[in-house]
């Protein structure tokens, strides 16, 4: 019997039935276009649901707290987690989380700041030592905490903090229930030889010189194959066209310097990979920069400064009679360390900038301060925070 339906229909409308029903066609993968290609590389960073999906998520009536996690889609399995934080989230009485994506234009500052927006409790990042900067930076000042998931293969924030770096759960965990470390955020003006100017900050550590040329000659492909080891790489391209250069630099409230380096760095943490030590009186949370001048005098000289790195500070400062051998060795000039709470350098001539192992192009001036206790970090519920 027709129903009514079947009577309002018109003639050449298809039958609902049988329009639902599976056809019989096999659908190849190919058959289907993706829903993203590598010319989307470029596009705005996104906001995606827990299924991944770029269309927004209503908030209306959303409760508190809640969380959001900004992750590079490149560094992490994105369904897994998502999925997790989802989990997580909700195992701690949180509503859902919101999810937004990084891009190649946007490392996470721009997605940040739209969480933010948002009035989340704490935010969740997963991705790069580029992703982790950028969202501190956004993240600096806001009062708002941050987890950092370890992704990627340097990891040198996650690594100063000594967070565990191959649990995933108990860093997402930390978001919802642990306690809250105050770090310092340091801050690097750039004034480009054009006279541009831009102003980024750092976590870990920038530079301007030698240490910038060797990141900015590393190949990326084979960063991403080996990860940290490829600056080895870059480090010999680098050397091998290594020329000091003059600098004047002027540490706040110090007097004026005129030097030939052929680095300086200003670090907010002194830890890097492989166990090496290159600031190992670095804080956290003392208000100040650690400044290293490196200026070795020829071959012989880079020689000091390896010891000085490998040997001096990452192995004999572990121990008592180490130390008294330092204390007795003859002082060299081929690295020299300072502190204070900012440093202004300048150059006749641009040289390379890297901050937190990205590099920045080329300046000609950097003006680097601290902003002391700026960031909160999320970190597990009695985590040893001594000598941070």
């Amino acid at each position: 019997m027709a129903s009514a339906d079947d009577h309002d229909r018109p003639a050449d409308a298809p039958d609902p039935a049988e329009a639902a029903a599976p056809d019989d066609v096999i659908r190849e993968p190919e058959d289907v276009a993706p829903d993203r290609t590598d010319d989307e590389a470029e596009g705005e960073a996104r906001r995606v649901d827990v299924e991944g999906e770029p269309q927004p998520i209503e908030d209306e009536g959303r409760p508190n707290p809640k969380a959001a996690l900004v992750y590079n889609p490149t560094k992490v399995d994105a369904d897994e987690l998502r999925k997790t934080v989802s989990d997580l989230a909700a195992e701690a009485g949180w509503s859902e989380p919101l999810f937004y994506e990084t891009t190649v234009s946007d490392l996470g500052d721009d997605v940040t700041r739209q969480a933010l927006s948002e009035n989340v409790d704490v935010v969740l990042v997963a991705g790069g030592d580029g992703t982790v900067r950028a969202v501190s930076e956004a993240m600096s000042g806001s009062g708002v905490r941050l987890s950092i998931v370890p992704s990627g293969t340097g990891n040198l924030l996650a690594r100063n903090l000594r967070l565990p770096l191959t649990e995933p759960d108990t860093m997402i965990r930390a978001a919802f229930d642990g306690d809250t470390l105050p770090m310092d955020v340091g801050w690097a003006k750039i004034r480009r030889a054009d006279g541009e100017r831009a102003e980024h900050a750092f976590v870990v550590m920038g530079g301007i010189g030698l240490d910038a040329a060797m990141i900015a000659n590393t190949n990326p492909t084979l960063k991403k194959t080996v990860g940290w080891v490829a600056y080895v790489d870059g480090a010999a391209r680098s050397l091998a066209s290594a020329k000091p250069f003059r600098v004047m630099y002027q540490l706040a409230g110090r007097r004026l310097h005129s030097a030939r380096v052929q680095s300086i760095l200003f670090a907010n943490c002194g830890s890097l990979p492989a166990g090496l030590e290159l600031v190992p009186d670095a804080s956290i949370s003392d208000g100040q920069l650690d400044i290293v001048i490196f200026q070795p005098k020829g071959a012989f000289g880079w020689i000091f400064v390896w010891r000085r790195v490998a040997w001096d500070n990452s192995f004999l400062r572990r121990f008592r009679a180490g130390r008294r051998v330092l204390s007795l060795r003859t002082k060299d000039n081929s690295v020299i360390y300072s502190r204070g709470t900012g440093i202004e350098i300048g150059t006749s001539e641009p040289h390379p900038v890297q901050l937190d192992g990205d590099e920045f192009g080329e300046a000609i001036e950097v003006d680097t301060h601290v902003d002391a206790g700026a960031l909160l970090i999320a970190i597990p519920k009695d985590h040893d925070t001594s000598g941070l």
